[in-house]
């Protein structure tokens, strides 16, 4: 397991996919803002790839995150559209509705950065998200990223066309808190 200051980071069990199933990605709203693309329902017990993991997939690595104190699962998080040539990837991350606002976040994206930068000997990792994504955006931010730009009105979201914000993080730019 990675751990931060307040969460940890490990595999996808099994019991991890009806809650995540349940608490994000059925939530329609939440899953349209998350996705990229349409909410469609899933069937239960079907290998939706959003949370089964698949070890032979190499662009990408899904974790749990689970608080440090109890063990409680919060959220997933990914490291996606990892590019071992160019040495770079994305971070990509979702919290349970009742976890959300308590410095998960922040804390999720510096264990991901201490992967992708340590770990995995990347270069540049890379944050995409919705312009009204405060959350997402302070967390990024409070890690070192900076916004690189804004992708207007690319994203069809809910009935209407949101601007996404794009922030960057190159490695040697990146200054971990001494955690790991």
């Amino acid at each position: 397991m990675l751990r931060g200051t307040k969460v940890g980071l490990r595999a996808r069990h099994d019991g991890d996919i009806p809650v995540l199933r349940t608490e994000l990605y059925d939530d329609v709203v939440n899953a349209a803002r998350a996705e990229g693309g349409p909410w469609r329902p899933i069937t239960p017990g079907s290998r939706d790839p959003r949370l089964v993991v698949d070890d032979t997939e190499h662009g990408s690595v899904k974790f749990s995150v689970v608080e440090l104190e109890g063990g409680s699962l919060v959220g997933t998080a990914s490291l996606w559209g990892i590019d071992t040539h160019n040495r770079c990837a994305h971070i990509g991350l979702g919290l349970l509705p009742s976890c959300r606002g308590k410095g998960y976040g922040t804390d999720v994206v510096a264990v991901m950065c201490h992967y992708g930068f340590v770990v995995r000997g990347l270069h540049r990792l890379q944050i995409e998200t919705l312009a009204d994504n405060a959350g997402m955006l302070r967390s990024a931010e409070r890690n070192g990223f900076v916004r690189e730009g804004v992708l207007r009105a690319s994203s069809w979201v809910m009935g209407e066309f949101l601007d996404e914000v794009l922030l960057g993080l190159l490695a040697e730019d990146w200054k971990p808190d001494g955690q790991f």
